[in-house]
């Protein structure tokens, strides 16, 4: 024989609704979508609520529970004390449809924006080889039910609804880093798109969606962090961004004369490149910083993104005197041979 538990259930739809409050025997075992069932078999037959499996691999049954997003097919009663009520709700991120039922179409959205796998080329599906050291890291992001308890309890689109039209959400980024680190994956603009139309620039880390996933997927850590690490690296490392100001190619402009054009192609002996028909390099080759007259280079060139700007450590020389040089040379050995 089980023992009556206080529940409240959130009733009504896209219109509005409220909060209704059920007395329901509860058994030991049992889970939250058990007593759902239990009250649409005794008490309210019109109750809507979505699930599937009953085994947590679905997703479908998601909800909030005493404010937290969970499957309600494995929140077990067993967790609640027996005087304690337990109040369900549907997910608050979307719009409801009726019920606990909501509409996470959003999702859907967000899916097929999303780039897909690109294969390499000349493979053909079926040839595709892998060694597991190489699939390891990713794999564990295919664990991925689509419950979307991560999308709903993500403070960016849950408290801001303006944010939906151009943050992704935690799914989706996993779904960017997987794909960015699958060996065979032959898009290598991943990172740079996940920053560009995904909102990866949003999420701040608070790890919320991580602690809601039922899988224990490692969402904050092992996905999004990296990611952002990544697009840091491309964008804002020193070292990247000295190698662009040495190495820039800069497109020339192509109205003066038939500069971007080709030449009549000539098929006469040691004739080559341009004069033999082959197109005009748009680019420039590597180019050095400018060199003052007494043979030395300003510090500017290599700390300030403007170049020729004010050194931001006051009137220097580069290189600094040798008087300036803390470092100095090894003794050498003495001369055994005199």
């Amino acid at each position: 024989m089980g023992t009556k538990r206080h529940f409240r259930v959130w009733r009504g739809d896209s219109a509005g609704g409220d909060i209704e409050d059920f007395d329901v025997e509860v058994n030991e075992g049992e889970v939250v979508l058990d007593i759902i069932h239990r009250l649409q078999a005794t008490q309210t037959p019109d109750l809507a609520c979505r699930w599937n499996c009953k085994a947590g691999k679905c997703g479908s049954c998601s909800m909030e529970i005493n404010g937290k997003p969970r499957l309600g097919c494995m929140t077990r009663m067993s967790t609640f004390e027996e005087d304690e009520t337990v109040t369900i709700t549907p997910l608050r991120t979307f719009p409801v449809i009726r019920d606990l039922v909501t509409d996470v179409s959003f999702n859907y959205e967000k899916a097929r924006e999303t780039p897909a796998f690109a294969p390499p080329p000349g493979v053909a599906p079926g040839d595709y080889r892998m060694q597991q050291v190489d699939v390891e890291r990713s794999q564990e992001f295919r664990k991925c039910i689509e419950c979307f308890l991560c999308q709903n309890t993500c403070h960016v689109v849950r408290d801001h609804e303006e944010n939906k039209a151009a943050f992704s959400g935690p799914r989706y980024f996993i779904r960017a880093a997987e794909l960015d680190m699958h060996p065979l994956d032959d898009r290598e603009d991943r990172k740079e798109y996940a920053q560009a139309n995904q909102g990866m620039g949003y999420c701040n880390i608070t790890k919320c969606c991580t602690e809601v996933c039922p899988e224990h997927i490692k969402i904050t850590d092992n996905a999004i962090i990296p990611m952002k690490e990544r697009v840091v690296d491309r964008r804002y490392d020193p070292l990247v961004w000295l190698g662009r100001k040495i190495f820039r190619r800069d497109e020339l402009d192509g109205s003066n004369g038939s500069r971007g054009e080709n030449m009549a192609p000539s098929t006469s002996v040691g004739v080559t490149d341009l004069a033999q028909g082959g197109a005009f390099p748009t680019h420039r080759g590597p180019e050095g910083p400018e060199v003052r007259e007494d043979g030395k280079m300003d510090v500017t060139e290599v700390t300030l993104p403007t170049q020729g700007g004010p050194s931001p450590f006051g009137d220097q020389q580069f290189p600094l005197p040798s008087d300036r040089v803390s470092y100095q040379q090894p003794a050498q050995p003495p001369d055994n041979d005199h």
